[in-house]
């Protein structure tokens, strides 16, 4: 039986941190396997060895050497408070930034979901063809397939979407989910109070019901204990609560109240994706075989319904992929770059722990000639690595401590689920304890080993008047320089590119003038406002009570606000090919009031506006410029016909009474998402939107309209009351968080570089001067001695910067997908990086330089 050495165990100890499916990539062979590569290397064995007898394993009889190790290491680093200072601040900022990224990491991907055996638990969606990302699973296809699978137990739906509550208090929106009855099953917890949705409850014609979350429960209804089986006011209908849900659940998201699905499965298309499919695996089944299975299953709907379903197929995924699948490639990013900036302050240590080795060089050579083992000088440098490592990750820990909710603030408010925490856990430590152990070894292992091998006439060599640039210790010195400015080259670029990424998404144009424009939706009483005219009415009485406010400047009604909301519909044009449902492209639908053009600054640039006679008897539209262009090339678009939904529907055909701008529907990437216009009479939905356009400067806005919404009819909930810009704002969070994060860490980076390059140079400034004494005497200027060491320096910085830029082009390709209007390997923003840290690297190593310039011949010449 083979022995794992003792770091294996270490190494093997800290996965049981992680979740199984993270501990499965770490067998035990590929133990072994690393296992036999240290018997390879001797010297890398013994310093992991070492490391770990320090911390948990050293012999009794070693006690007594290792504190006598340890206070004399204490004992150095008290005289040497400015190295020592130095060197612990920089291992804290890189040991911290790598644990801030990794808390944010644990939280998203690794911290257990609030459910039951979360590795069983999986989503279904419908798979577009070319699509990378599941859709939603339409509700006929979603009973065949819970009728015919055999790989899923408790296959269920949910969408998300609020509810307003009414009765005695104020109309309040509440986030909330719509489910079926199979999804708390699916789910594995149970009610707080009462009892989850029955089959019954679930039928399309059943009494409503509802179900609240602790929260929602405690703040609106006191925590009734007696609240299961009384109704409530949800929308303008009595719902029988069934149950109270414990405060840690929130599914999907943020819920705090569910309702129950009760569709219809006669009046729901194979194409209407609405519903999000949750579901469990069954015991011992894979993802890979769920998804075959479901497959399968669809082939034989998409034979059985030809003309109802497109060639899509079915993607199974864990749960948590939900959420975090568009963040992944950012938070796997982040923690490379964190691992660059983690590298580049090694190297600074390295460096750092080389400089006092040499000087300390005849020392050493003493000991050994004294009889001190090579064991014995290394455990010294290991105890010295190992305490400024422990140092910086006492520090670190609290700059990461304080980092994190810095971090959150740049997020949008209810952005991640509940289920989402950055509190410091096991995990955490186990992450800290192990890149400790890692930056402490990287960084001392060169400095252990090279001095080590002592040889007394060889340092009393090296510690003549003047050192050896081409010695052995210098090279190395040299070669972690050219590797630290390699590296912040990479995160410059990396920066660089996402933060020209922000500003061309914040230059995006939107088609319309999102400047002091304010949204607002409104969810009006249906019992009150039946659909037809007297919701129209009250539409308009909205639209005037709004626009009578001082500073207000125009007002306007819609079913959805642009990048926010967005309904797809096919569409076919009079005279073109009729496309099947599969073919036909999907446009964006929205229904606005008359002077919604106006209000949101959207120019019309052929025909006219809607009018109040047009949402009473007539069939009309408006598109955007690029439908008149696609179908009506070099003419006008005005007064030709267009159809709404699918051929076979043989839905009415609607005039085009006007054409308009191009507008960004759904975010400020996305291009090509066309858009029609239809007149307010087609208003279905209890809840609307409302833009409104006030004056600059205007004070508190929003307060005013919540106002005077309320004074309208207190019945009417008022929710998402925000500034367009704001909206476009939280658009392009992610861009801005990426590109702030880069920019830290590679100006992080750079300040590491230059601190780094700086000792460097001034160490070697100190070494030659004897040197720079002679030269001096023998007539060199300053100017000359000046331009030797820039000269050095120079040669540094610029073998970094081909190394890096020419990383840099291969490795930014992986930046592609988060980058918008700019290509990976953009020369002037490479260029760029590459200048700044140029002027950083020379401007460091002018200080070294200049003092080269003062040293005294005489005093040079007698010096040691």
């Amino acid at each position: 039986m083979q022995q794992e050495a003792p770091a294996l165990r270490l190494f093997r100890g800290l996965l049981w941190l992680y979740p199984s499916e993270f501990r499965d990539h770490f067998s035990r062979e590929i133990c072994f396997a690393f296992a036999d590569r240290l018997r390879e290397q001797p010297t890398l064995a013994c310093l992991l060895s070492m490391y770990w007898g320090v911390l948990t394993e050293a012999p009794k009889e070693h006690y007594h050497v290792i504190r006598q190790d340890i206070t004399y290491t204490l004992r150095t680093m008290r005289r040497e408070k400015v190295a020592t200072l130095t060197a612990v601040l920089v291992l804290a900022l890189g040991i911290g930034s790598t644990t801030t990224i990794f808390t944010l990491a644990n939280g998203l991907l690794l911290r257990p979901l609030p459910y039951a055996h979360q590795e069983t638990l999986v989503t279904v969606g419908e798979l577009p063809p070319g699509a990378e990302r599941p859709n939603a699973v339409a509700f006929p296809n979603f009973l065949d397939m819970r009728a015919r699978n055999r790989t899923l137990e408790n296959f269920a739906l949910f969408t998300p979407g609020p509810f307003t509550l009414r009765g005695d208090m104020e109309a309040e929106r509440v986030p909330g989910a719509t489910v079926t009855a199979s999804a708390l099953p699916a789910l594995g917890v149970a009610p707080l109070l009462g009892h989850w949705f029955a089959p019954e409850d679930d039928q399309p014609n059943a009494p409503p019901t509802v179900i609240l979350g602790e929260g929602l429960w405690r703040r609106r209804y006191g925590a009734d204990m007696a609240i299961v089986g009384k109704s409530i006011i949800v929308g303008s209908t009595p719902a029988r609560v069934t149950g109270v849900m414990p405060k840690a659940f929130h599914f999907p998201d943020v819920a705090e109240m569910w309702v129950p699905l009760r569709s219809d499965p006669k009046t729901n298309r194979r194409t209407d994706y609405f519903l999000r499919g949750v579901a469990r695996l069954a015991p011992g089944v894979s993802i890979q075989q769920a998804e075959a299975d479901l497959c399968a299953v669809m082939d034989q709907i998409k034979r059985e319904n030809p003309r109802e379903t497109f060639e899509q197929s079915v993607k199974v995924e864990p749960f948590r992929l939900r959420t975090t699948a568009s963040l992944q490639p950012l938070l796997f990013t982040l923690l490379a770059a964190v691992g660059f900036v983690l590298l580049i302050a090694c190297a600074n240590i390295t460096n750092l722990l080389l400089v006092k080795a040499s000087a300390r060089s005849r020392e050493i050579a003493v000991r050994g000639a004294m009889g001190a083992t090579r064991m014995r000088i290394i455990r010294q440098f290991v105890a010295e690595s190992l305490i400024l490592g422990l140092a910086g990750a006492v520090c670190g820990s609290a700059l990461a401590a304080a980092a994190v909710p810095g971090m959150m603030r740049l997020t949008p408010p209810n952005f991640l689920p509940s289920w989402v925490a950055f509190s410091p856990d096991l995990r955490i430590l186990g992450f800290v304890v192990a890149v400790t152990m890692a930056a402490s070894l990287i960084a001392g292992a060169a400095p252990a080993i090279s001095s080590s091998r002592h040889n007394l006439v060889d340092a009393l060599k090296e510690g003549a008047r003047s050192s050896t640039p081409g010695s052995g210790k210098a090279r190395l010195r040299s070669g972690l320089v050219v590797a630290e400015v390699a590296m912040s080259i990479l995160l410059l670029a990396g920066a660089g590119l996402m933060i020209r990424t922000f500003f061309n998404l914040e230059r995006q144009r939107t088609g319309f003038q999102p400047e002091n424009l304010t949204t607002l939706v409104a969810s009006v009483p249906g019992n009150r406002y039946p659909g037809g005219e007297p919701a129209q009415q009250l539409a308009r009485r909205i639209r005037q009570e709004l626009a009578a406010l001082p500073g207000v400047l125009g007002v306007a009604g819609a079913s959805g606000v642009p990048i926010l909301d967005g309904w797809g519909r096919s569409l076919t044009a009079e005279g073109h090919p009729v496309l099947s449902l599969k073919d036909a492209p999907i446009i964006q639908h929205t229904v606005v009031t008359p002077g919604y053009f106006q209000t949101i600054g959207l120019p019309i640039l052929d025909g006219r506006d809607f009018t109040e006679q047009d949402a009473k008897d007539s069939l009309v539209t408006i598109v955007d410029a690029a439908i008149a262009r696609r179908y009506w090339p070099g003419q006008s678009a005005v007064g030709k016909r267009v159809r709404y939904g699918p051929p076979e529907y043989n839905e009415p055909w609607h005039t085009i009474v006007g054409v308009v701008d191009e507008v960004r529907n759904q975010s400020l990437r996305a291009q090509g998402n066309h858009s029609v216009y239809l007149p307010y009479r087609e208003f279905s939905s209890s809840t609307s939107s409302y833009l409104v356009r006030t004056r600059a400067g205007m004070p508190d806005p929003g307060g005013a309209l919540r106002a005077r919404m309320a004074a309208i009819d207190p019945g009417i909930a008022i929710s998402r009351v925000q500034t367009m810009e704001e909206i476009l704002s939280r658009s392009v969070w992610k861009e801005r968080f990426f590109a702030t994060l880069l920019a830290f860490f590679g100006g992080l980076a750079l300040l590491l570089a230059a601190v780094g390059l700086y000792g460097v140079m001034a160490y070697t400034v100190s070494r030659r001067t004897h040197e720079m004494g002679i030269r001096m005497a023998m007539g060199a200027s300053s100017g000359e001695i000046r331009r030797m060491i820039l000269r050095e320096s120079g040669r540094l910085i610029a073998a970094g910067l081909v190394l890096g830029l020419l990383g840099a082009a291969a490795v930014t390709r992986y930046l592609e997908t988060q980058l918008y209007g700019i290509s990976p390997t953009d020369v002037p923003t490479l260029l760029a990086a590459a200048v700044v840290l140029a002027a950083t690297g020379m401007a460091a190593s002018y200080l070294p330089a200049r003092r080269a310039t003062r040293v005294d011949p005489m005093i040079a010449l007698r010096a040691d």
